[in-house]
């Protein structure tokens, strides 16, 4: 992706968590609306290394990965969405509400959508307010 070689982000350590397996009320279509649906849910985190470095090892030091993990997993459970992008914009506000991130790229996916393709998602990448 062509905003991985954004300079803004060359002094940045990326955090992920990907793969992110939630069952989630998500969907407008009347099956849909019956019943959970599995989704898949991927977070890059760009934290500058002053933020994300550690002189005595310590989680403290650093932006701990599981409030993204946790977050997650309220906001895809709470409520029904009927969009993924509705979902996808309360994640990505989650991710910049922490001002030692510099930018964010989340995806949802839902792999049991069709049968003939892996799966149907969507992806934002979205800067700190103040970048």
């Amino acid at each position: 992706m062509t905003m991985l070689l954004d300079p803004r982000l060359s002094n940045c350590r990326r955090i992920f968590l990907h793969g992110l397996s939630v069952e989630a009320s998500i969907g407008f279509h009347p099956h849909e609306l019956r019943a959970a649906q599995r989704l898949r849910i991927n977070v890059e985190l760009f934290v500058p290394m002053a933020a994300s470095t550690s002189q005595s090892d310590a989680v403290n030091d650093v932006l701990d990965y599981d409030f993204i993990r946790l977050g997650v997993c309220r906001l895809a459970s709470q409520q029904h969405h009927n969009l993924q992008e509705t979902l996808i914009d309360k994640i990505v506000a989650l991710c910049l509400s922490r001002s030692e991130v510099r930018a964010a790229r989340v995806s949802t996916e839902k792999p049991d959508v069709y049968p003939d393709c892996d799966t149907v998602g969507i992806e934002v990448f979205a800067w700190q307010q103040s970048q």
